[in-house]
């Protein structure tokens, strides 16, 4: 076993976010100049659990539009939450930004010990549903957030409509309602 055998973290990136102040004209936006498509969105107000930020209990509620761009994912996220959050720690409102790099987590809890144990606190952490995620800021390493999501077949299988979807997609219905997943 080699020191990388011994990481916690799956490396492999399957999401890049951006933090924008509109995800309907943002998505719109994307599938007309660069046709990545279709999105699906969601509007999370209530889904959220066990949220904190920085370690202190807090709230979490945002509008998301997912949709596939060959390998990767494409996360667009509009926080309508009046809390701190992990978002507008590197996002200000009125702006577009880069803001995490996503991978799946199989041990949150040693993802966590390892990467606040590298110095990376935790910057937003909770429950969506039945999925554990956190945030952590890494932004002195990349420059963005890292995230991860609690590998569930469900999610993936979810994200696996959502990539599914985009093969072929002929640019029309550029915005979905993610309960037609």
């Amino acid at each position: 076993m080699t020191d990388f055998d011994r990481l916690p973290t799956d490396r492999t990136i399957f999401q890049n976010a951006w933090v924008v102040d509109d995800v309907e004209a943002a998505a719109t936006r994307w599938a007309a100049e660069l046709g990545v498509g279709p999105f699906f969105v969601t509007e999370y107000t209530d889904q959220f659990s066990n949220i904190t930020y920085r370690g202190q209990p807090s709230e979490l509620s945002m509008v998301v539009a997912l949709a596939q761009a060959g390998p990767v994912q494409v996360e667009l996220i509009q926080p309508t939450t009046s809390q701190p959050c992990a978002y507008r720690d590197s996002v200000q409102p009125g702006t577009v930004g880069f803001h995490h790099m996503c991978v799946w987590t199989h041990d949150i809890e040693a993802d966590t010990a390892y990467l606040n144990g590298l110095g990376y606190e935790t910057a937003n952490a909770g429950n969506a549903s039945s999925v554990r995620f956190a945030y952590y800021d890494t932004r002195p390493l990349l420059g963005c957030m890292l995230e991860v999501v609690e590998y569930l077949p469900a999610i993936a299988d979810r994200f696996q409509r959502i990539a599914d979807a985009a093969v072929g997609w002929d640019g029309t219905r550029a915005l979905r309602p993610a309960s037609e997943l």
